[in-house]
């Protein structure tokens, strides 16, 4: 799920950026650094995002079986940090 708000983030970017060479170039993790930067979340956000990505990534590798609770914890403040991207994104220029 934290994929597809980076891919509905980066599309979003493009107003801010020069050209979308520019915005293809962006890491997932620069997505969010750059929606910061333009102040579409805060920083605090931003850390939140690249914490969900890192346990998804260690679930698809298998190396996060045994922290099925911890990652069900975050599922609340996920949801909130979704909503809050899609408010960020609506109320953006351009949109």
């Amino acid at each position: 799920m934290s994929e597809q708000c980076g891919k509905f983030l980066k599309k979003n970017l493009l107003v801010f950026l020069s050209s979308s060479k520019q915005l293809d170039a962006l890491t997932y993790k620069d997505i969010f650094r750059s929606a910061a930067k333009h102040c579409l979340i805060t920083i605090e956000e931003v850390e939140r995002w690249l914490q969900y990505r890192d346990h998804r990534n260690q679930i698809a590798c298998g190396y996060g079986e045994n922290d099925a609770d911890s990652i069900l914890l975050l599922v609340p403040q996920f949801l909130a940090d979704a909503d809050s991207l899609l408010k960020a994104v609506e109320a953006a220029p351009g949109q």
